[in-house]
C-alpha cells in the first residue's frame, strides 16, 4: 500500500479538527460515579499447557455490574514480592483467547492481566464475555451499537469495563497496585488511551496503532472495517450524520488523550489503511503526558509487530526502574 495520508512532517503536527463536547468531563464523571461498585474480582487456577507461567481465570464486575472475564498471567517461579502489572486490551473482534495465549509480558517477568471484550471474540480469537445490553439496531459489528444515544453506546460499556479492569488487576496480592500500566493494539490501543485519560493512577500507557481516534476523519479517509461500519450506517440513516458524530465525540481518544498524564509509547504504521496515520498522530499530538512514538514507514496495521514488542518491554522496564521514560524508544529495539 503506497503512502496515502499526510506527509510525515504534517503528520507530526496534525491535530484533530473535532470540537470537544462542553460536558465531556461531566459525562464521564457521571458514568464512572454510576459504576463505582466493587469489582468483586475472583481468580481461579486455569487449565494450561504452560509450566513456566501460572494462569488464573478471572471474573470481575464491569459496566452495569456485568460479569467480565479475563486472564491473569504470572511468572511461575517468581521469588516473592509484588510485580508490576500490564493490563492489556484486545483488538477489534477478538476475545481473551485461550489460557496459553498473550503470555509475552509474563515471560518477561511482569504480571499480565488480559481483559476479555464484551460481545466480541469470534473474529480471530475466542471470547467468553457476553454483552447483556446489545444496544439499539446497528450495522453489523460493534462500532454503531447504540450510536444514537451516548448513554446506550457500546463503547461506553467497554470503556468502563477497561477502567474497572485496572481495579480488578490491582486487587490481586501478586500485583503492585502502584505500578500498573495499560497496553493494547488497535482497539486495545484505543482502550489503553481512554483508561490513561480517565484514570490518574496508571504508571504508563502503550497504545499501538490505536483505533477510536479522530474518528470522523477516519471515516472520510478509508473504507475499511471497522470504520466503514459508520459509513454504511450513515448510508441508511442519512439524516443522522451529525447525531452520530456527536455521540462519537464523547469516546474519541484524540479528545480524551488531552487529559492523560502517564508517560506513553505509541506506535504507528505509516501505510495503515485501517487506522490511518493522521488519526494516530491526532491522538499522539494531543496526548497530555510525556510521550514518544515509533514510526514504521512501510508497515500497515501490523505496526511494529514483534520488533515493537521488544521496544515496549525495554521502554517499560526503564520506566519502572528509573521512574522516567528517557531516551529514544528506537534504541530499545536493538537492546536484545
Amino acid at each position: 500500500m503506497p503512502v496515502f495520508d499526510l506527509p510525515p512532517e504534517q503528520l507530526r503536527r496534525h491535530l484533530t479538527e473535532l470540537t470537544e463536547p462542553p460536558d465531556l468531563d461531566g459525562f464521564w464523571a457521571d458514568t464512572l460515579a454510576d459504576n463505582s461498585h466493587p469489582t468483586e474480582a475472583s481468580y481461579k487456577p486455569a487449565v494450561s499447557i504452560l509450566t513456566t507461567i501460572e494462569t488464573l481465570d478471572v471474573s470481575f464486575r464491569g459496566c452495569n455490574r456485568d460479569e467480565i472475564r479475563g486472564w491473569l498471567h504470572l511468572p511461575a517461579n517468581r521469588s516473592g514480592g509484588q510485580l508490576p502489572c500490564i493490563v492489556e486490551y484486545i483488538g477489534y473482534g477478538g476475545g481473551r483467547g485461550y489460557s496459553h495465549q498473550h503470555v509475552l509480558w509474563a515471560a518477561a517477568g511482569f504480571a499480565h492481566f488480559v481483559m476479555d471484550t464484551r460481545g466480541q471474540g469470534s473474529a480471530w480469537s475466542i471470547g467468553d464475555t457476553p454483552d447483556p445490553n446489545a444496544g439499539q439496531n446497528a450495522y453489523p459489528g460493534f462500532l454503531t451499537r447504540g450510536i444514537l444515544d451516548r448513554s446506550d453506546y457500546y463503547y461506553r460499556r467497554l470503556y468502563v469495563d477497561a477502567i474497572r479492569a485496572v481495579d480488578a488487576a490491582s486487587s490481586h496480592p501478586a500485583v503492585d497496585a502502584e505500578r500498573v500500566a495499560v497496553a493494547g493494539i488497535s482497539q486495545g490501543g484505543g482502550l489503553a488511551l481512554a483508561v490513561a485519560a480517565l484514570r490518574d493512577d496508571v504508571i504508563a500507557a502503550l497504545p499501538e496503532v490505536p483505533f477510536l481516534a479522530d474518528m470522523r476523519r477516519a471515516t472520510e479517509l478509508v473504507d475499511t472495517a471497522p470504520y466503514n461500519e459508520v459509513s454504511h450506517f450513515l448510508k441508511v440513516h442519512r439524516d443522522r450524520v451529525e447525531a452520530v458524530f456527536q455521540t462519537l465525540a464523547y469516546f474519541d481518544v484524540a479528545l480524551l488523550a488531552r487529559r492523560a498524564s502517564a508517560p506513553a509509547l505509541f506506535s504507528v504504521g505509516m501505510m495503515d489503511t485501517i487506522c490511518p496515520p493522521s488519526t494516530v498522530f491526532a491522538a499522539y499530538n494531543s496526548y497530555g503526558g510525556p510521550k514518544e512514538i515509533m514510526e514504521y514507514a512501510y508497515n500497515e496495521h501490523d505496526g511494529g509487530g514483534e520488533l515493537h514488542q521488544v521496544a515496549n518491554v525495554q521502554w517499560l522496564r526503564r520506566r519502572i526502574l528509573d521512574g522516567v521514560a528517557t531516551g529514544p524508544a528506537a534504541n530499545a529495539a536493538g537492546a536484545f
